[in-house]
């Protein structure tokens, strides 16, 4: 019988580029088994553990959300089920994603009109005068981007 090569918490970090409080945090909340202890007390790791830890780390990066990686790896521990409900998870994710995406670009547009607000109408003046900080400080639905000259174009000869 082989047993795979076991190495430290630390090794696991380097190996996946995952912070240990991250991998402990993982082991915490039931995404990564604990590895087990040597007669020492210290927790090591495997092969297995380095390809789990990957699966996490890249369906982070896809901006997973932990419920969602829970999801993921429960599919993943029972390779019987059908592809159809990881598709299922994928195409609910693309659908926030798309929203957020929309929400980010409604933002951009906002801060595009904000920085356009400014140059047109104060920037050079006062900060206590500048539009963007009007806009700011005005509750959402209330904010008009198209102030008055107020800090530089009033100040302008």
């Amino acid at each position: 019988m082989t047993t795979s090569p076991a190495f430290s918490i630390g090794v696991l970090a380097r190996r996946t580029g995952c912070s240990v409080p991250t991998i402990r945090y993982y082991e915490t909340i039931g995404l990564l088994p604990p590895g087990p202890r040597t007669e020492a007390g210290r927790r090591v790791y495997d092969e297995a553990a380095v390809r789990r830890l990957g699966f996490i780390r890249r369906c982070r990066d896809f901006g997973f959300g932990l419920e969602q990686v829970r999801e993921l790896v429960g599919l993943m521990d029972e390779p019987q089920r059908p592809c159809v409900e990881v598709r299922e998870v994928a195409a609910r994710h693309l659908g926030q994603l798309r929203s957020k995406l929309a929400e980010l670009k409604a933002l951009e547009g906002a801060m595009a009109a904000f920085v356009g607000s400014c140059d047109t109408a104060c920037a050079g003046g006062a900060a206590v005068d500048c539009n963007i900080l009007e806009d700011l400080a005005t509750p959402m639905g209330e904010a008009t981007l198209l102030h008055a000259p107020a800090c530089c174009a009033a100040s302008a000869p």
